[in-house]
């Protein structure tokens, strides 16, 4: 939200106050996180005596929560409800910071990560990694802004335009202003569509179902990774409105509505140390199972299917060799105008066990469709009204709208007795025998209602997806098990990348929306999510077969593939016989691969390192790599760059060094741009310098003993010996070492 005209002036309406110089600072051993600093910022500097009366100050905490990580809250009023951030389980009883106080100012020290305040003005708080000064809030950096009835910011509307969920228009704010240096860049804030530089624009932290095509957002997360080697989070699950030098050019400024706002800065040095940090802090992504690495069939959306289809396309995926894993039903899998009533379709589906077990015969596991509304038409719709397990209104009805499913209400997660009931429902279909669960919507989050534990409903607009998919992975993990709990999640929020995998939420059949989507991916690897997943070929219309070859190469080489679309089906043999044999090349590729994507899997859960990686992630050191958003490096050691052309044109950047082809086994050599030309069978695949990958024996699934019939696979470029390490899905480890030396050149 902008509030300034120009440098000089403010927009009309808008009153400023800004913490003008640090009055008094002291050691306090009542903060957060137990010992800190506590400032006092007057909003005008104290010459005399009598300047400190009728003068509203701004009061700043630093505390560690955790090592690298310093709290800094900024209080205006403290006398209203206290609102809770996010969770935060890696938080350390007690902090985690050392305090020095003289006469200069403070310090706040906590691993490599230096806070230290100057007293007096200018206003000058500055953080510094490993002794270099990497960020500051300087002058005029928070402010408390109070907006008239008539004042003319730039707000937007965020969420539905229609009115329910759309954040209102607060009436004041707090913000901070950190400064962007010279070549600064930053990535983060979500799933978001647009360039994957976040400099220039305005981001507003509010989940929205907006499709793949707009500025809205999915999974909106309103932490930030700097070029510079550092990260902010901003602990407010509420709407939180940035401006990435796109109102100061030369800051990032975040504001929330209230008289509170708090952040996280997060030290690195690099990207890799920030998300290592940020996840520990926030909730590290568990083991997903092998079985889930495989290739996702769907039923598609609105498509007419029965048991009949499902079993056709089984047979014709068998009959092509086509290796598929998970067999998903969507929402019609229930009766219309009852979702959710968990109950099969009676029509289509007359024997559900019986299916699901004749499905997992052919050791297919089972997903399907779910999401947080209860239609009126459910017969779980009454009940769960008369137990009060539906959101409400003021007074005390049912909140309800027809956007979606007629009459819908929306479950209240806030109320444990709510939960446990949804999860009964969940149980039961457990216990039929399906194994995860597509979690969709969790976006469309009324604002004028009431929360059965009293929350702040502008909070529980974006925290709402959190509690719902948390839910669902519950049950998942109590029923299945540790490494064996795995859905498809639509919305999420920080913290998110506890309950995996997402996907990329609706997008249209083109190669402009396939791009947009690799964009939306890789902004959420910056924002801590190790797994991610698309729909492919598109969601909405239906792609021609170049569009779908192309884009089946991306989908499995990415975390998670999963075939699905809205009107049409998405099986490979409707577009050509070529759409055939390249979904079998690429599955049976990603397969051969598991051995080196489960490690991935297995090393994110301690280190938070995403398997889809930007190359601004893996190559910072490199400036070249600094905008690049169509292309990424899938784990350390495979860059893969999309073909986004229907003649198979490509452009992308080589780091440097001697870079191997996986498919081809050419070698070039790297350090500058390449152009080049791929059939669908092909495209820029390419292995690092001096890399050995696992490479399993098998092509037919992904949940094999990758141990039995491994190779290493050692590509030129490096030098000594290298120790890999293979997990097979029982969780049997075993080292291996490779010379690189021995590897002709």
């Amino acid at each position: 939200m902008k509030f300034t005209d120009g440098f000089w002036q403010l927009r009309p309406g808008v009153t400023a106050l800004y913490g003008q110089e640090a009055y008094d600072v002291e050691e306090t051993d009542a903060a957060a996180d137990g010992s800190g600093i506590v400032i006092t910022a007057p909003t005008a500097q104290i010459v005399r005596r009598g300047d400190t009366l009728n003068r509203p100050v701004l009061g700043v905490t630093l505390s560690s929560p955790a090592e690298g990580i310093v709290r800094v809250r900024i209080a205006h009023h403290e006398g209203g409800a206290r609102h809770d951030g996010f969770d935060l389980p890696g938080a350390v009883a007690g902090g985690a910071g050392s305090v020095s106080v003289d006469g200069d100012g403070g310090t706040l020290t906590t691993g490599p990560l230096t806070a230290r305040i100057r007293r007096g003005a200018p206003w000058a708080l500055d953080f510094e990694v490993d002794g270099v000064r990497v960020t500051g809030s300087g002058p005029k950096a928070q402010g408390y802004i109070s907006l008239a009835a008539d004042a003319q910011v730039d707000h937007g509307v965020v969420g539905n335009a229609r009115g329910h969920g759309a954040a209102p228009v607060e009436r004041t704010f707090v913000h901070e202003q950190l400064d962007l240096g010279v070549g600064e860049l930053v990535y983060g804030l979500g799933e978001r569509f647009g360039p994957l530089v976040k400099n220039g624009q305005t981001v507003e932290v509010w989940n929205a179902d907006g499709g793949t095509s707009s500025e809205q957002a999915y999974k909106s997360v309103p932490f930030h990774v700097s070029s510079r080697g550092y990260g902010v989070l901003v602990n407010d699950p509420g709407h939180v409105s940035y401006e990435v030098g796109s109102e100061a050019v030369e800051r990032v400024q975040f504001s929330v509505p209230g008289e509170v706002l708090e952040y996280f800065l997060i030290a690195g040095p690099t990207p890799k140390h920030v998300l290592d940090r940020y996840t520990a802090l926030t909730g590290r992504p568990p083991v997903v199972p092998a079985w889930s690495y495989g290739l996702w069939l769907s039923t598609s959306f609105t498509t007419d299917y029965d048991e009949e289809t499902v079993t056709s396309f089984i047979d014709e995926m068998a009959r092509r060799e086509l290796p598929m894993s998970v067999f998903h039903f969507d929402c019609f899998w229930m009766r219309e105008f009852n979702w959710c009533d968990f109950e099969w379709d009676a029509r289509v589906f007359p024997d559900p066990e019986g299916m699901l077990q004749r499905l997992h015969d052919r050791d297919l596991r089972v997903s399907v469709w779910l999401n947080p509304y209860i239609g009126q038409r459910s017969p779980l719709f009454r009940e769960a009204a008369d137990q009060g397990f539906l959101v409400k209104r003021a007074d005390g009805t049912v909140w309800q709208w027809d956007l979606w499913q007629a009459g819908m209400g929306l479950v209240d997660f806030t109320n444990p007795d709510a939960t446990a009931w949804y999860q009964g429902h969940l149980r039961r279909l457990i216990a039929q025998g399906v194994d995860c669960f597509k979690t969709d919507f969790g976006e469309r989050i009324p604002v004028e209602v009431e929360w059965a534990d009293g929350s702040d409903p502008l909070r529980m607009h974006n925290l709402y997806t959190h509690l719902y998919n948390k839910a669902v992975h519950e049950v998942l993990v109590e029923e299945r098990g540790d490494g064996e709990a795995v859905l498809f999640a639509r919305s999420a929020t920080a913290g998110g990348q506890q309950m995996p995998v997402h996907w990329g939420g609706d997008s249209t059949s083109t190669f402009v929306s396939m791009a947009e989507t690799l964009r939306g991916g890789l902004s959420l690897a910056f924002s801590g999510f190790a797994h991610w997943s698309h729909d492919i070929g598109g969601f909405e219309g239906m792609p021609d077969a170049a569009v779908f070859k192309r884009w089946t190469a991306f989908g499995l080489l990415s975390s998670h593939s999963r075939f699905h679309g809205s009107t049409s089906y998405r099986v490979p043999w409707i577009f050509d016989d070529e759409a055939v044999d390249v979904t079998r090349e690429f599955t049976r590729l990603k397969l051969r691969l598991m051995p080196y994507l489960y490690g991935l899997g297995v090393a994110a859960t301690t280190t938070g390192t995403p398997l889809m990686r930007p190359m601004a992630m893996e190559f910072p050191g490199d400036p070249a790599v600094a905008y690049l958003d169509r292309q990424y490096m899938l784990g350390p050691d495979i860059l893969v760059a999309p073909v986004f052309t229907e003649s198979g044109d490509v452009e992308f950047y080589l780091p440097a060094g001697e870079w191997t082809h996986l498919l081809t086994g050419e070698t070039v050599t790297g350090g500058g741009w390449r152009s080049e030309n791929h059939d669908v069978h092909n495209l820029p695949l390419y292995v690092r310098p001096g890399a050995v990958l696992p490479w399993g024996a098998r092509e037919d699934r992904p949940d094999y003993d990758y141990l039995d019939g491994l190779t290493l696979r050692v590509f030129p470029g490096g030098t000594g010996v290298a120790t890999v390490t293979v997990t097979t899905p029982d969780g049997r480890s075993r080292e291996f070492e490779a010379d690189r030396a021995a590897v002709t050149r």
